[in-house]
């Protein structure tokens, strides 16, 4: 015992924070969408993932890749009262994909463009409010298909009040991998955990 009191110090081995049903904002990116070329199937995704936290999408906005349009479709979603946003659309290295752009001058803090995770590494987290009060996020494409992916070890986070870091992201490095298991158990392993 007094090991681990020496290894813990005064403070708590961990923390339980109870999830917080937020308003969420969705603004989709892309000119194929914006213009019918293709079907959204971003969105319904997004929306399953929210919906298992007990929380609600109060708006959405659709926005072609113009970084000016994406901004303001960023800002209306904000004013209609959304505590969280998420971006779908525009996030890997193509010339053409201005959503990060977007996120970064709207938000007052950018966590991260990337994360040591796969499937998600061209994820985004930034923050708007002095205090961190709006978490804004750019996902990229393999949230759409892949099962488990750096959004889901994010999203808990966001809705439990529990302020990432950039120092926290890249710890998920370690176990940072997703096997891909014919059963997928998540969140029961080492996705992201530390564990290799």
């Amino acid at each position: 015992m007094e090991s681990v009191k020496k290894a813990v110090g005064e403070g708590s081995i961990f923390t339980l924070l109870p999830f917080a049903k937020k308003k969420v904002g969705i603004v989709t990116t892309g000119n194929e969408v914006f213009h019918g070329r293709i079907k959204d199937t971003f969105t319904p995704v997004v929306r399953g993932k929210i919906a298992e936290y007990g929380s609600e999408v109060i708006a959405t906005e659709l926005s072609s890749d113009d970084p000016e349009m994406e901004i303001e479709c960023i800002n209306r979603v904000l004013d209609k009262g959304a505590e969280v946003v998420i971006c779908t659309g525009g996030m890997s290295v193509d010339p053409d994909d201005k959503t990060p752009y977007a996120i970064s001058k709207v938000a007052d803090r950018v966590v991260s463009y990337g994360a040591p995770v796969l499937p998600g590494a061209m994820f985004m987290l930034a923050y708007k409010g002095k205090n961190d009060e709006t978490a804004i996020m750019g996902l990229p494409g393999c949230v759409m298909y892949e099962g488990r992916t750096i959004f889901d070890l994010i999203l808990p986070r966001i809705f439990a009040n529990d302020i990432v870091t950039k120092e926290s992201m890249d710890r998920l490095g370690m176990g940072g991998f997703c096997m891909h298991c014919k059963v997928c158990n998540f969140p029961n392993c080492s996705l992201g955990t530390g564990i290799s």
